[in-house]
């Protein structure tokens, strides 16, 4: 888990307190005494550094923001600013515009100067004062332009495919010679990044998606035979799916990308929800979008701006499926569709969020100052680390079917019908 440093660390640090660089944190946290001995994956521990590589004064830094929206983005940028003004007194720092674009001179506006006073009070509302924007930068003239700008530093605010374009800049820089400290934020509101044990913005959504279940709830509860289906984000892993559900205590059924589950027969989806309406007068299903892709005909595939794979729409697909079913079964029943995707993502940051959002951003800070690159901060046990971003984005996390997430959704929905192991 070595991380790259651009040079020896000469500056002293203006801050009173220091993490040594021999620091490590253990990625597993449980040890089996009667397991195989293994060599342990180990992080270096994130922190302030008692030297810097950049000295302050000459020192030039700058932020982007990228992908989706995700609750907290200003308090991000927020506090890199003032960690880099107050705590190591940089006076320069540019918010590069639309995010990756921005980078590309010929396609973006000119960056925002970012002081203090700019960053007064974006924290409290939702969005990124800086935009954002999928999809890809010419890497070359990327770094022509971070170089012509003199920029030593470069925070990297976004999710797995912002942070591949990260390691596509370091590695540009390094073989251009030019020292660029290349450090990412994680950022996603899915909480699908490896090595991260929450990324901000999640809890905010998760709180947002509990308040669209009440809703649903109340709907179906109110009308007899009511069904009340809530499509909510996860493309490719459940967490606000079961995070919802558990805070909610109100869903009956939530399925998830990690668990592939049957639609028709005795033992399936469409006759364990007639079951239940029959039995308790309604019914509320949660799904997260990448789950149930097994269901819908394959082909046709499309892709976003950032080269990821769209999923096909499984909330309209169950609606209309449940909507057919219930019909041929002459069974009555009251259909209520709610999709608040962007609404639970377009939100300010929860006040735990938004801690979670300073402490990103002050350790992002620390290990550009120290020289350090090509990495992402990430967390462990509550400890922050440093991630080499090539090991970051090799790797999905997913929901553990034993964990107690979602073995505490099987607990509140009580959903018993055939699921299988994706």
């Amino acid at each position: 888990m070595k991380i790259t440093v651009l040079g020896e660390a000469r500056f002293p640090s203006p801050l009173p307190f220091h993490v040594s660089d021999k620091s490590r944190v253990l990625f597993n946290a449980i040890v089996d005494p009667d397991a195989p001995a293994t060599e342990e994956l180990q992080f270096e521990v994130a922190g302030p550094r008692e030297k810097l590589f950049f000295d302050p004064k000459k020192t030039r830094a700058g932020i982007v923001t990228c992908g989706g929206l995700c609750p907290g983005l200003n308090n991000v940028i927020r506090s890199l600013v003032l960690q880099l003004h107050h705590g190591y007194g940089v006076r320069e720092i540019l918010g590069f515009v639309n995010g990756y674009q921005g980078l590309d001179p010929w396609r973006g506006s000119e960056p925002i100067p970012l002081t203090p006073a700019f960053v007064e009070n974006i924290h409290k509302e939702g969005g990124t004062a800086l935009n954002t924007s999928r999809g890809p930068v010419d890497v070359s003239v990327a770094v022509d332009n971070l170089i012509r700008r003199k920029i030593d530093m470069l925070f990297v605010v976004g999710g797995d495919g912002t942070q591949r374009g990260g390691a596509e800049i370091y590695q540009e820089a390094k073989a251009r010679g030019h020292a660029l400290a290349v450090v990412g934020i994680p950022k996603t509101i899915d909480n699908d990044v490896a090595f991260v044990s929450r990324t901000f913005g999640y809890l905010t959504a998760v709180e947002e998606a509990a308040q669209a279940i009440n809703c649903a709830h109340t709907e179906a509860h109110s009308v007899h035979n009511g069904i009340a289906l809530v499509k909510i984000m996860g493309r490719h892993a459940g967490f606000i799916a079961a995070g919802a559900t558990i805070a909610s205590q109100d869903v009956n059924f939530t399925l998830v990308p990690e668990v592939a589950f049957a639609l028709e027969g005795e033992n399936g989806f469409l006759a364990a929800l007639k079951k239940r309406v029959v039995d308790r007068a309604h019914a509320v299903i949660l799904v997260a979008e990448g789950a149930g892709q097994h269901l819908m005909a394959s082909g046709g595939d499309q892709f976003d701006a950032s080269g990821n794979l769209k999923s096909k729409d499984i909330g309209a697909f169950l609606r209309d499926r449940i909507d057919a079913y219930f019909k041929a079964e002459n069974v009555p029943f009251a259909m209520r569709y709610f999709d608040p995707s962007y609404l639970i993502r377009s939100v300010p940051a929860s006040a735990e969020d938004a801690i979670l959002c300073d402490f990103y951003a002050r350790n992002a800070v620390h290990a550009a100052m120290a020289g350090k690159t090509g990495l992402v901060i990430g967390q462990q046990h509550d400890i922050f680390t440093h991630v080499p971003i090539e090991l970051l984005t090799n790797r999905k996390k997913q929901l553990d079917l034993n964990s107690p997430a979602w073995l505490g959704v099987l607990a509140a929905t009580g959903q018993r019908f055939a699921q299988f192991p994706s």
